[in-house]
């Protein structure tokens, strides 16, 4: 197996760069590496097509591995051939390769390695190979009373079992039921008795079919669930429930052909026909359910990864408000609403905790004690989680603000997904060691406003909340996944050397959480660095870990201005040459625009750097350390509608976009309760991917449709000029898109529930 060619033809590249590519990685050079400053090595390979080269050259090697050892064992055995070992070497997939290799493992003794060894093989042969022969005839003359073989009934059992193990083990065949099963099989679900009302979040599933190759992944993963909780009972079904029992499917009807068996009306047709339905219905079908079962899960699980992935992606890219003093408030009714402060940096200036609602109504106490705040540290902006008693606590800082109008300061609402969990872990602890835990989580508010990507490295991104069955799926897959995902926003936007926490620069490229630790020490122990060379006094960073992170770490106001770029110091000889020819220095070259342009790029390719190097330098001189995330915006939600119970029909409001699933977007209005913009209610336009009209984080106007205060739930619409009615009505009628409901749950708490119609059985409760 040619894995260079393999992986050339599924990435649409050359062979060179996928081999160019391969070299790297097994050498250690990150994804955000080669991406970034290998494009010429690699042919330009994008860090998207670089992460799917990595997933499928391991993948394509575990193969190899696996044939190497499937192809000792039979050879042990003695029955390798070279046709067969052509076979195997031909194989592009572990499934076919298992297929292959059944025969051939090693197990317990079956009936009919029995019935071999009791001499019934010739029988088996006769009556399949000569169908004119009469089965009762035949099996009298072996009777065996050494193996038990003691009528014809045994002796026919011994042949069937025979031919019943050698039709189930052809490769070919089993690939072709396989995939034919998955194109024509329902799946079918019905409650387990006694459990409708314990299981009452799956009803909409106590008696549903679908067709196996059309069910959307999250309906898959509901009725799998399901199942694992023993509330549903699922099967598979292959032909019309009034099928008669005689009649054969069509799958015996694959099995007959492929081994030259057809009901003539000999003596032995009725035998084969027998053996040929025994095969299919109690050997090969249940072998087959199990498969197509698994494949669900697998496919379900890459789909939900994929939507956790992009969900992740679009919300670490969030745009920060900037290096500004904020005031992070985490609210809360009965145990206060936290309070912290921190500086332009984020380093904490403040905390405190008041108690404006009930039990102690301490509105006024409240209010005093944040504007004393505000005053004495210059607050500039206001981080106020989305959690319980949100827009009440929304309410009081705005009175604080109107108070003190020459302040000049703003306040936003932000998510608090994870900082409960950020609150209670070691690294909170080792962070603020003598600071209440309750405290924390205003701390991370405050600073994911600032800047999200630097706050939510810092928790595990499963507790982000932008999941959908997180837990059902494969969890080293989405940890795989997910890590990829921080790895490339991190790298994307770049780091500060001189600022960033340990977290964060252990996601940079090269670095890990030993030498993330060394840098923060030997920046405490001897002040902030002055170029990117003083790195390698750093403990245990060497050449090659230098070469890796360098790129993607700046340093702000350091001895070196290209430093602060993403230039990597391997390629300040090409800028060295471009300030000679301008007779200029850095600090004056860079983001001089007019003098840049007159540079032509082709004068500094050399024998180490090609154009992309060189035109990726002209680009970063002219807007050095940009950041690739967009404008900082935030919703601004309406007035006097707090409530779900507010809310009404035909309303037209702004959000934020907090979730994308893949029936449709949730959208926090500020009401305590997200709502569903359902996927027919995204765009005039079909829209087939929800993530390509809407991320998490996006800021955007909506239209209610229809609101449910008993099960809390609201509909939402994109298309604002829709009349309700009528949206509503395409929503409801949309068949089975989108089977899920969510119910009233408080954000960051949800768990999956199934539901029944596209609008408001979309609806779930997304587990976090």
């Amino acid at each position: 197996m040619n894995i260079t060619h393999i992986l050339a033809t599924e990435l649409a590249a050359r062979a060179e760069q996928i081999q160019a590519a391969v070299g790297l990685l097994d050498e250690g050079a990150t994804v955000p590496f080669i991406a970034r400053y290998r494009k010429e090595v690699t042919g330009g390979l994008d860090d998207t097509q670089l992460r799917n080269l990595a997933e499928r050259l391991q993948y394509l090697r575990e193969l190899v591995e696996r044939k190497a050892t499937i192809v000792k064992s039979i050879d042990e055995q003695g029955k390798l051939t070279p046709e067969l070992a052509a076979q195997i070497e031909a194989i592009d997939n572990k499934t076919a390769l298992e297929d292959v290799y059944f025969p051939y493992k090693p197990k317990r003794r079956t009936k009919a390695q029995i019935a071999r060894e009791a001499g019934l093989a010739p029988l088996a042969e006769t009556l399949w190979h000569t169908p004119t022969t009469d089965p009762e005839t035949e099996a009298a003359k072996y009777w065996n009373a050494e193996h038990n073989i003691a009528d014809n009934k045994a002796a026919l059992d011994g042949a069937r079992a025979i031919l019943m193990e050698q039709f189930a083990e052809d490769a070919a065949l089993l690939g072709q039921l396989r995939e034919r099963l998955w194109q024509v099989g329902e799946i079918r679900s019905e409650v387990v008795a006694g459990q409708e009302q314990g299981g009452e979040k799956f009803q909409d599933y106590f008696k549903h079919q679908e067709l196996l190759r059309a069910i959307p992944s999250h309906r898959s993963l509901a009725l799998l669930r399901g199942r694992n909780e023993g509330v549903l009972s699922l099967k598979i079904v292959y032909q019309p429930d009034d099928t008669p029992i005689t009649e054969a499917s069509e799958f015996e009807q694959t099995i007959a052909a492929h081994y030259g068996i057809a009901d003539q009306k000999r003596a032995a047709d009725k035998w084969l026909k027998d053996t040929v339905r025994l095969t299919w219905r109690a050997k090969l079908f249940l072998s087959l359910e199990l498969d197509a079962f698994n494949r669900l899960k697998t496919e379900g699980d890459a789909a939900a990864i994929t939507v956790f992935a992009r969900n992740l992606k679009d919300l670490l890219l969030a745009a920060p408000a900037g290096r500004l003093v904020t005031l992070g408030l985490d609210p809360g009714i009965r145990t206060g609403v936290k309070v912290a402060v921190v500086d332009d940096t984020g380093k904490l200036l403040a905390t405190d905790t008041v108690y404006p609602f009930q039990p102690r109504n301490d509105k006024h106490g409240a209010m005093a004690s944040l504007a004393r705040l505000i005053k004495q540290h210059g607050v500039q902006l206001i981080a106020i989680g989305n959690g319980t008693a949100s827009r009440e606590t929304d309410q009081l800082a705005a009175e604080v603000m109107k108070a003190l109008p020459e302040a000049g300061v703003h306040k936003l609402v932000v998510s608090e997904a994870g900082a409960s969990v950020y609150s209670a872990s070691e690294l909170a602890a080792q962070e603020f060691p003598d600071l209440d835990v309750s405290l924390r989580g205003a701390v991370s508010i405050a600073r994911r406003l600032q800047d999200p990507l630097a706050e939510l490295v810092k928790i595990d991104p499963k507790s982000i909340g932008v999941g959908q069955y997180q837990h059902d799926v494969n969890q080293v897959q989405l940890a795989h996944s997910l890590d990829a995902v921080v790895e490339d926003c991190v790298n994307a936007v770049g780091v500060d050397v001189n600022t960033a926490s340990a977290p964060l620069l252990a996601r940079v490229s090269g670095l890990n959480a030993t030498l993330a630790h060394n840098i923060v020490a030997y920046r405490d122990e001897n002040g902030a660095f002055k170029n990117r060379k003083q790195l390698k006094k750093v403990p245990r960073l060497g050449d090659k870990t230098f070469e890796q992170a360098a790129g993607f770490l700046r340093i702000q106001g350091g001895d070196e201005p290209l430093d602060a770029s993403s230039v990597h110091p391997e390629a300040y000889p090409i800028v060295a040459k471009m300030l000679a020819d301008t007779g200029s220095s850095a600090d004056k070259l860079i983001g001089n625009v007019t003098v840049l342009k007159t540079l032509q790029a082709a004068r500094y390719i050399d024998a180490q750097f090609g154009l992309p190097t060189v035109m990726d330098i002209l680009s970063e001189l002219e807007k050095p350390g940009r950041d690739p995330r967009g404008e900082f915006k935030t919703a601004t939600f309406t007035d006097g509608i707090d409530d779900i119970k507010h809310l009404v029909a035909g309303s037209i409001m702004e959000g934020v976009v907090t979730n994308v699933a893949a029936f449709g977007a949730f959208v926090d209005i500020g009401v305590h309760q997200d709502g569903l913009v359902h996927i027919s209610a995204l765009s005039k336009t079909y829209v087939s991917d929800p993530h390509t009209v809407v991320k998490a984080g996006q800021v955007v106007k909506v239209k209610v449709l229809s609101v449910d205060v008993a099960r809390k739930r609201i509909a939402l619409s994109m298309r604002l000029d829709d009349d309700i009615e009528n949206t509503g009505a395409r929503g409801q009628g949309a068949g089975n898109e989108g089977k899920r409901e969510q119910r009233g749950a408080p954000r960051g708490k949800r768990e999956e529930a199934p539901a029944n119609n596209a609008m408001a059985a979309a609806f779930a409760k997304l587990k976090r």
